[in-house]
Formats: C-alpha cells, structure tokens, sequence
C-alpha cells in the first residue's frame, strides 16, 4: 500500500480460463484504474485543492470526516476553500463598514449630530442577533440553507452601496438618518449570513476542522485590515475625506458581492428540515432549550458574561482619540491594531479551539480582563503625549486579541456543542438573547459620565476575569487532541 490515503477497493476481473478472481487495487486514491474510468476521479485543480486541504488542516494520514453527511466528506476541501474565501471576504467588508470605526468616523466627517454615533453600535449589532429566532424558523424549512447566505450578502452589498452615495450627497442630520437607516438593513442582512453559516458549515466541514478554518479566515482578514490600516496612516490628511470613506463603503459592498459568488461554490447537502413551522411556534419551542440543555444554558450565560470584552473597544477608541493627530491617521491607528490583532493571533486561536474551545474562551477572556485593568492603571499613572498614544494602542491590540480568541472559540464551541437537528434553533436562540443583552449593557456607558472611561474599561476587565472562571465549568465538546 502507498500510503494511509490509498484508495482501497475491490474489483472483479475474468482471468483468462474463465475464473473470476478478486483483486485488492491499492493505488492512490488520485490515480484512475482500468477497473473504474478516470472520469470518476477528481480533476487536477481538486487534486491540487485536495492536497493543500490536507497541508492547512495538518490530514497526514486520512481525510477526516466527522459529524457532517458521509456525501459530503469527498466535497471537503472544496467545501473548506469555497467557505474559507466567503467569510474572508465578508470579514474585511465587515471591517471596511465597522460601527466601531469607519462609521463614526464617517459621519464626524458630515457634520451628524453625536446622537447619531452613540446609535451605531447597538444598531449594528442587535440588528444582526433580533430577529434570528424568528428567520431560524423559515430558514429550517429549506433543505438547503446556502441560498439564505447569498442573500444576506447581496443585500448587504446594497445597503453599503447606498451608503456609500449617502457620503457623498448628505451632510448633518440628513446624513446622519441616511446612514443609521441603512445599518439597520445592513445588520439584519448581516443576520441572516449568520444564522445561515454555522448550518452550512456544520453540515460541510468536519468537527475538528471547524476552527482551523475560522481561524485562517479571521487571520487572512485581520492581514488585509492591516494593509488598510497603513494606507490610511500614510494618507493623513487628504482634500476629502467624505471620498475615502464613500470608497471604503463601496469596496466592502463589492467584496460582499464577491463573497455571494465564492458561497455558491460550496456543494451542501440536503439537510433536516424540521422546526420549519410556524415562526412564533417555533421560536417559542427553540427557547424552550433554556429549560432542557443544562450545557446550552451555561454557555449561554457564559456568552452574556463575554459582552465585557465586547462592549470595552469603544471606551479604548475614546482614549486613543486623544492621541490622534488628524482624522485619518487616527483611524488608520486603530484599524492596524485590530488587523494586527487577528493576523497574529486568530490562525493560533483556531486551532487552540479544535483542542479545546472551552478553554480558549476561558484564556481569551481572561487576556482581556487583565488588559482592562492593566488600562486602568496606566490611566492612573499621568503618563502624557505619544507615550501614552502608543501604549493604549499597545492594550488596544492585547483587547483585541482576547476579543478574536472570544468569538472565535465561542463560535466553534457552540457548533461542536450542537448537533445537525439543533444547530440553526440554539445559534438562533443564542444570538437573540445576546442581542436583548447588547441592548442593555448599552447602559455601561453611563457610567463614562458618572466616573470616567478607564474606570469603565477597569469594571470591564474584572467582569472578563469573572467569566474567565465561569468558563472553565463549561463540558468539553472539542474532540482533537493532537494531529
């Protein structure tokens, strides 16, 4: 036998006096046999994609298949790359459209009253988590959960378009009700690619691969929002600004456009269909796996405890504005920081999370709590001028690394805790009740006014370390423990 991988089977062939004898055929499984006609095998691009499948996933020995349709096994690496290169694009969309960063920004530079800014976040986010609970429902209806995706993304790709010409027709309050009515299109676009991708992705993709795969993704993403990040520093001041961020607008509308071509690619097999019903019915029957999954409650408690990393980067940008010398090169600052963030540490993350997603969530929190305190400190301490510029970009990046470790561990956690009949019913049920719990913790914010921002990112680093150790009660689903 030529290796692990060779392709084994057993074929009949009539020996000359008339006998049927049995033969082993132990070639390579790339390599067609007079037994079997070389259409049947794969092309030389899948050869090719095959092998780098392997090289990325680290497959030495045997193309692993867990936990997805046995038709799919032989579709995973094109499933892998086909998804891998969709959420990579959708990322730096994502990026290039941030409520945290290019949209506050942005409409600074229009002149919208601040009311506006301070609507974005929640608006972007519980726009996505909402309603999902209810799409969940529809979406189970259909065998096929792809299609849901493309039109998330080419509905997204709308809204950016729009408000990219908001950007360069609009200014003051017009701009600044343009721009939040189209994130509000925009983020339940966003919904809808995610309460469809983790379905397609637990039906295409192996358990164990899973995070590899957001990992590279997240990794190859924060690279190009690196780029983007230097290209604004070198920029500095520029004649408009209204133009540079009316571009960044269309461009993430034309990477969602692409993002749907490269979805379209993946071959995804007809799944389970039941919970397809009537939407309040069936939403109400999803929560009802709050009473009966005693580890799908605690995870989720552990996810509302994890929004002390997800509400702290604001509270950083505040600080960091203070520092910045001009609008685009402030920007520029904290778009490097958060590329840098998960070029260096999401690949690692992902594969931290095919050991064990448990105590990735528990590490990354527990980075990010002791970032929030250690900020707080610094901020005590009166240091002044570029020192202090570079040292909280400095804890921007060490926020933002535990913030990539958190979602990504979290996310794979969540599909290897499920199974293909809950998957779309507790991804629906999870992102709803987080979105209710974004809402309110909009709140912390208050306290900026009452106390001051390195006070707030302190009581958020303590609330990162207590989920820290919450989590480490968390069941272990992760089931690699080592190539």
């Amino acid at each position: 036998m030529h290796s692990a991988r060779a392709h084994v089977f057993v074929a009949t062939r009539i020996a000359p006096c008339g006998s049927v004898s049995i033969m082993n055929d132990t070639r390579p499984r790339n390599e067609p046999t007079d037994a079997m006609p070389a259409a049947t095998y794969p092309s030389a691009p899948e050869r090719a994609l095959g092998q780098l499948y392997d090289f990325v996933t680290g497959d030495e020995d045997a193309r692993v298949c867990r936990d997805i349709p046995p038709e799919s096994c032989d579709d995973q690496p094109r499933n892998f790359f086909a998804y891998l290169g969709a959420n990579l694009l959708s990322k730096v969309a994502d990026e290039l459209s941030s409520a945290k960063l290019v949209l506050p920004w942005l409409l600074g530079a229009l002149g919208a009253p601040a009311v506006f800014v301070g609507l974005l976040v929640p608006i972007r986010e519980s726009g996505v988590l909402l309603p999902q609970l209810a799409v969940a429902a529809y979406i189970r209806r259909m065998r096929l959960r792809k299609p849901v995706w493309i039109i998330g993304a080419l509905l997204s790709a709308l809204a950016l378009g729009a408000m990219a010409l908001a950007a360069l027709t609009l200014a003051g309050a017009a701009a600044g009700w343009a721009v939040v009515g189209l994130l509000v299109v925009f983020s339940l676009a966003r919904g809808l690619c995610s309460v469809s991708a983790k379905d397609v992705l637990g039906k295409t993709v192996s358990k164990s691969r899973r995070g590899r795969l957001m990992g590279w993704s997240a990794g190859i993403a924060g690279a190009a929002t690196l780029g983007l990040g230097l290209a604004l520093g070198v920029l500095g001041d520029v004649a408009s600004e209204r133009l540079v961020y009316a571009l960044l607008l269309a461009a993430g509308g034309v990477l969602f456009v692409l993002g749907a071509l490269v979805f379209a690619g993946i071959r995804e097999q007809p799944g389970a269909t039941a919970g397809g019903g009537n939407a309040l019915t069936e939403a109400l029957a999803s929560l009802d796996l709050l009473r009966t999954d005693r580890d799908f409650r605690r995870y989720l408690l552990t996810r509302i405890g994890l929004l002390s990393l997800a509400l702290a980067p604001p509270f950083y940008v505040l600080l960091l504005q203070r520092s910045s010398d001009t609008a685009l090169s402030g920007l520029g600052l904290l778009i490097i920081a958060s590329g840098l963030a998960s070029a260096l540490s999401a690949p690692i993350w992902g594969r931290l999370s095919d050991r064990s997603a448990r105590l990735v969530i528990a590490l990354a929190a527990a980075v990010g709590g002791v970032t929030g305190i250690a900020t707080w400190v610094v901020a005590q301490d009166g240091v002044q001028g570029a020192a202090l510029a570079w040292l909280l970009a400095g804890l921007f990046l060490s926020v933002n690394i535990a913030h990539a470790g958190v979602r990504l561990g979290r996310k794979v956690y969540l599909v290897d805790l499920a199974n293909s009949d809950n998957r779309a019913a507790m991804v629906a049920v999870s992102n709803t009740i987080i979105g209710i719990a974004m809402l309110l913790g909009g709140v912390i914010g208050l306290l900026a006014d009452l106390y001051d921002t390195a006070t707030v990112i302190g009581i958020l680093g303590l609330g990162a370390l207590a989920v820290a150790v919450y989590a480490l009660g968390l069941r272990e689903v992760s089931v690699d423990h080592g190539d």
